[in-house]
């Protein structure tokens, strides 16, 4: 009797044991099929209309780099994260592992090259100097003496660095575009240098400044990656569809109608 039971015991442990194996493999199996690797994209949301937050709708980050980043994420299978930061701090990002790549109208230029892989250019801008309207700034030989900013980290920041040089004026830096408009309506800064697109909108929303456009930026908007990335491949072959086909026109369009 004890024996029998002992049998009766161990077959029911192994039927336990076997069942409890087919379970967590079918668990694992639905699990990965419906899981995507997520992909985080870092940005300064402050550059309308590339990155921004249309406050009166949601809290969400939108624009034309978004708008972007989303197709090609969704056409590659992968999940979007978008995180908002500072952008003299988006190189860092990708060095320390914080994100996977960087989409903040980013001008892919020698100097970020050494630190950074980029996609191709997908647009191309100028530079606009504001200031004041009426403050008798409308060339940049009008800078002479002034004080001048750009946002911090921006292509704009080593333009400004470069016209200091030649005109004669002192060059400084904020981490936000509305920090640049609000000191030069305090009189804290004579004018800043912005970026042709962005200076549009705040031109049309502020009838108290005014600006002039400057020789084009160097290098061109792109999208960056850590040195090395596989994803940069991948994201290439995407962009390179995406303007062949005007879907990035179509998108770009979408934001100036």
């Amino acid at each position: 009797m004890k024996k029998l039971i002992s049998i009766l015991f161990m077959s029911i442990l192994a039927m336990g044991i076997l069942a409890a194996c087919g379970t967590g493999e079918k668990d694992a199996g639905t699990a990965g099929d419906s899981d995507k690797k997520v992909l985080k994209m870092a940005t300064s949301a402050d550059y309308a209309p590339f990155e921004y937050i249309d406050t009166e709708k949601s809290s969400d980050i939108v624009g034309i780099d978004i708008d972007i980043a989303k197709a090609i994420t969704e056409k590659l299978g992968y999940e979007l994260q978008v995180q908002d930061m500072d952008f003299g701090g988006l190189i860092s990002a990708l060095q320390n592992g914080q994100a996977d790549f960087v989409m903040s109208a980013m001008s892919a230029t020698e100097d970020r090259k050494k630190n950074v892989d980029f996609s191709d250019v997908y647009y191309t801008s100028k530079h606009v100097i504001v200031s004041k309207k009426g403050s008798g700034i409308e060339t940049k030989e009008d800078l002479a003496g002034k004080k001048v900013a750009a946002q911090m980290g921006s292509i704009q920041e080593e333009k400004g660095k470069e016209l200091a040089e030649e005109v004669g004026f002192s060059i400084e830096n904020r981490n936000r575009i509305p920090e640049l408009i609000q000191e030069i309506m305090a009189g804290r800064l004579d004018a800043a240098i912005i970026e042709d697109t962005v200076a549009q909108g705040y031109l049309e929303e502020n009838k108290d400044i005014a600006g002039f456009t400057i020789e084009d930026a160097d290098g061109g908007y792109a999208i960056a990656f850590p040195k090395g990335s596989d994803l940069t491949d991948e994201f290439n072959n995407e962009l390179k569809a995406m303007i062949d086909s005007g879907e990035i026109d179509t998108i770009i369009k979408k934001y100036f109608e």
